[in-house]
């Protein structure tokens, strides 16, 4: 018996990432099959609804309903195996039925097996509808008449498959029931192999499109960012005149920033999505291991010629927009060292011209203090030359008022003049 060992306390989410790889299986599938595929757009409200109706079907059948928590669920049903996934953005489901008509595979898809009822109640927006067949290979290799007819006469595109066991072709259409074809024909696919290729080719149709969510609006943007490019080259172009109004400039590169910013915060998810979704349909092309039949497009050579310009313009766009920030950036501030600098001189000029006036003010000041000093001194010999002459009215005829008055000017002055100048030091100590 194994003894158990004792390690320190798991992580609170140890296990759920470690059994994060098996999180979606492929669906092990008996030969022949028949799939039909759903991929809904739901919001976060609609997420919580499917589960409930989810719920309703496993509860119509019997059936265990998946844990509120889980992401993916697959379950026999009476005539159909039944695989759901929720997605970020989106939600699958995929219905197969153990039937293949050779002659028009397409006549009764699986789809045709589930409750009527219960898929009119899907919540959601369809972005992809897709139905596929696994049938046995012929001996022969099939002609491209045979397999054109599988798709109404459309040309078609394929290769061999996962090292030549299996070779699946597909148009890439919306046909006149709504959904997209696959067919592929079996050779020596395992049940396993054939849920992966089968899931894979699926996924491929489903991330394409979500990759292609970005292009309308790189189409309806790359106007813009042209339009904005030139305001801003008119606006620096105008920033290099000697005379312009710094403040009207800096207001509309504020209201342009303003307006680049906003598209960017409302189109930078939808390009950075369509990026990782491409990469995706990519690896998953690697994944099927395409080997070439002659004459026949294989599909990653298809999807990377109609989807590589629509994918470099969504690129383009958003890079044209992250640049065109940085510009504005760049100008804005050297538009705000400037207003700045132009501050600064404005306020040194202020502070030029208030110095001035301080030293104006003062000389003004001392000139208003030697006439004070003189007032004073008069006013004090004003009066004493009145008291002198009191004096000499009461017979003290020795006291002339004139005389003492005159000798008593200097001194007077003298004494008025220090008690100012002491009086000055005195405020200047309470300053």
């Amino acid at each position: 018996m194994t003894k158990l060992l004792h390690i320190p306390e798991n992580h609170s989410q140890r296990f759920s990432l470690h059994n994060e790889i098996h999180a979606r299986p492929p669906v092990p599938l008996k030969l022949p099959v028949s799939a039909s595929h759903l991929a809904l757009i739901v919001n976060e409200q609609e997420k919580a609804q499917e589960r409930l109706h989810l719920v309703s079907l496993c509860q119509r059948f019997g059936i265990n309903p998946p844990p509120i928590e889980a992401s993916h669920f697959i379950a026999s049903f009476d005539t159909f195996l039944f695989h759901w996934e929720q997605h970020g953005e989106f939600s699958t489901y995929c219905f197969y039925v153990n039937t293949a008509d050779s002659c028009n595979p397409f006549s009764k898809p699986a789809l045709a097996f589930a409750p009527i009822d219960w898929l009119d109640k899907l919540v959601g927006q369809t972005i992809v509808a897709a139905h596929a067949v696994i049938m046995p290979a012929s001996e022969q290799q099939p002609s491209t008449e045979k397999i054109t007819r599988y798709f109404e006469g459309n040309a078609a595109v394929g290769a061999k498959m996962t090292g030549g066991d299996a070779q699946a072709f597909t148009d890439f259409r919306i046909h006149n029931d709504g959904f997209s074809r696959f067919i592929i024909f079996d050779k020596e696919l395992q049940s396993e192999q054939a849920g992966r290729l089968l899931q894979r080719l699926f996924e491929i149709e489903i991330y394409r499109v979500m990759a292609l969510l970005a292009f309308p609006i790189s189409r309806e943007l790359a106007p813009k960012v042209s339009q904005y490019e030139q305001r801003l080259s008119q606006i620096t172009t105008t920033m290099a005149l000697p005379e312009c109004d710094d403040g009207l400039l800096l207001d509309q590169m504020t209201r342009l920033a303003a307006e680049v910013e906003s598209h960017i915060s409302h189109s930078q998810f939808r390009f950075g999505a369509a990026e990782a979704y491409y990469k995706i349909v990519e690896q998953r092309i690697i994944d099927i291991r395409e080997d070439k039949i002659q004459g026949v497009q294989t599909i990653g050579e298809f999807l990377t010629k109609r989807m590589q310009p629509a994918i470099n313009s969504c690129t383009s766009t958003s890079k044209r927009f992250r640049l065109l920030s940085e510009r504005i950036s760049n100008a804005s501030q050297l538009l705000r060292t400037r207003v700045d600098i132009s501050i600064e001189q404005q306020n040194q000029a202020l502070l030029t011209s208030m110095d001035k006036r301080a030293k104006i003010q003062l000389r003004f000041q001392e000139t208003v203090e030697g006439l004070s000093i003189v007032a004073i001194t008069t006013y004090i010999i004003s009066l004493l030359h009145s008291s002198v002459k009191a004096v000499h009215t009461l017979g003290y005829q020795e006291f002339h008022p004139d005389i003492v008055s005159g000798l008593a000017i200097p001194f007077v002055l003298i004494i008025v003049a220090i008690s100012v100048r002491r009086l000055h030091k005195v405020i200047k100590k309470i300053d």
